[in-house]
């Protein structure tokens, strides 16, 4: 009741103030990756406009029309958070009816959820975006438990640019999923690719770890455009991947008339939220890569693609020393896709870690079906996060390359703390490091 409330008004001011404003819209969609080409969107824009994004994971019903309006959404309990949200929307209702904000945004860079039918559309009607972005969709999308099939996932981030402007508005999509390119009729807007391929818009090539006093530093590459290209070095990038978000901000750049160089600039600044992607020093000389925030089937087999190839890397400079060790959690939200999905990752786990750790009920399934072609001497199940904590740092050897990925509800990042360096500094690094979480 209150919270259906709460949804009305913030969609009825945020509405107001978009018809004030006229802010560009832009709308990020997708199963992985829409943070990564948020920030990535970001920081390019940035360099010209004054831009504005939704912070963290507030990228549903309360958190877009929180954006819009400029107010944190209310995340934490008790009388006195809430006693100091209301009075906040009391201050931009003022300025929503009567005042005017001369520094509003000429931007916003919106990351839309799609958790259950029709959010999509009930979130392109506040918001109406004049650019849409699908970042990629997958075989088993995550959140496919609360649609019919794949496919009614993928129609539902298809409203996203179904109503995008014809005469200024522009559809990004991702040409190396094929699902995503069959969409690309339901837009009437004019369409702009990016990708690896030939045949992209806008194209990565190229692409190599970057090395400096024996330590890897990021990845190098070369942005496409036409017949034109600029070399790119992004710092802490890890994976090929998280190139999909970067090339699809260099699309969104050259849409509000940027050029490459211009553009190169601005994504080497780019700053990764916690839990994706994220070093971290761990016990005995290891090195973590923290993926914690969440995890679908298609995120998961590129979270492993970058403990293969960044592993062996970091491997290789320190003269052989360590192994790529996969500790994964369960996948949440998959419905009658669970089993398949978890053992899927099993079989793709094989070649690309040398120890395999699952945690968890449903991952049993990813150890069961990785079985069948690794030494069960390289495979642990723990039942329960708590009992992998107090065992997991046993298993670790110094020089590992440890990858931590699993869904939200997974609560991986207890892992990662267990086995960090400096645990004191979790709150720092690490994400759900608030005390509601911390309860749980």
């Amino acid at each position: 009741m209150i919270r259906n409330l709460l949804k009305k008004i913030l969609k009825v001011l945020a509405q107001h103030t978009l018809q004030r404003h006229h802010p560009v819209i832009i709308g990020v969609t997708g199963s992985v990756g829409k943070t990564t080409a948020k920030e990535a969107i970001y920081a390019v824009l940035e360099r010209r406009f004054r831009v504005r994004k939704n912070i963290e994971n507030y990228n549903n019903e309360i958190g877009i029309p929180s954006a819009v309006l400029g107010v944190r959404p209310l995340s934490r309990r008790g009388i006195v958070a809430r006693i100091g949200f209301v009075s906040r929307l009391i201050e931009i209702a003022w300025y929503t009816y009567i005042g005017f904000r001369k520094d509003y945004p000429e931007v916003l860079v919106l990351e839309l959820a799609a958790d259950h039918p029709g959010d999509i559309s009930y979130l392109v009607d506040m918001v109406q975006p004049r650019v849409g972005i699908i970042t990629a969709i997958g075989d088993i999308p995550v959140h496919v438990e609360f649609y019919g099939s794949p496919q009614a996932v993928a129609k539902e981030k298809s409203e996203l640019i179904r109503h995008l402007p014809q005469h200024d508005g522009l559809a990004i999509l991702n040409a190396d999923d094929p699902i995503v390119m069959k969409l690309r009729g339901v837009s009437s807007a004019p369409i702009m690719t990016f990708g690896f391929g030939a045949g992209a818009v806008v194209r990565a090539s190229s692409v190599a770890f970057s090395v400096q006093d024996n330590s890897i530093t990021g990845l190098s590459f070369k942005v496409h455009h036409g017949t034109s290209f600029v070399p790119v070095h992004i710092p802490h990038l890890l994976g090929a991947h998280q190139l999909y978000g970067v090339l699809a901000a260099a699309a969104v750049g050259i849409y509000f008339g940027m050029n490459l160089v211009e553009i190169s600039e601005a994504l080497e600044r780019i700053e990764f939220p916690r839990g994706r992607m994220t070093l971290i020093p761990g016990i005995e000389g290891t090195t973590i890569i923290d993926d914690t925030y969440n995890a679908s089937p298609m995120a998961v087999e590129a979270a492993l693609n970058v403990l293969r190839d960044f592993g062996s890397n970091v491997i290789k400079l320190h003269g052989g020393k360590g192994r790529r060790v996969a500790i994964l959690g369960d996948m949440r939200e998959l419905g009658n896709f669970e089993k398949e999905a978890h053992r899927t990752i099993g079989l793709y786990a094989v070649k690309r870690a040398d120890v395999l750790i699952t945690v968890g009920s449903a991952s049993a399934e990813i150890s069961t079906a990785a079985a069948k072609d690794m030494r069960t001497s390289r495979i642990v199940h723990f039942k329960t996060i708590s009992e992998a904590c107090t065992d997991i740092a046993k298993i670790i050897k110094s020089g590992d390359v440890i990858l931590v990925k699993g869904s939200q509800g997974a609560r991986m990042e207890k892992i990662v703390k267990a086995l960090m360096a400096e645990p004191e500094k979790a709150g720092r690094f690490l994400i759900r490091q608030s005390a509601d979480w911390l309860k749980r």
